[in-house]
């Protein structure tokens, strides 16, 4: 087994807005567009309520110090 820890953190180099969803798409593994398409149509068929959750995790969620390892 490989050591394979990451820790989620929002990105300094893939950001719309703070770096949430760039964040989020380098953790799983995935298309940062694909988690920002995902996040605004859970957000419109949430009434609005991922807006609240993206300001909360903008919050939350470390930015990335840069550091890779």
């Amino acid at each position: 087994m490989g050591n394979d820890y990451r820790k989620l953190m929002r990105s300094r180099t893939d950001r719309m807005l703070c770096g949430v969803c760039g964040g989020i798409g380098e953790y799983l593994r995935m298309d940062p567009t694909l988690v920002r398409l995902i996040w605004v149509l859970c957000s419109l068929a949430g009434c609005g309520m991922g807006l609240i959750l993206y300001i909360v995790a903008a919050i939350i969620i470390p930015e990335d110090d840069g550091v890779a390892g």
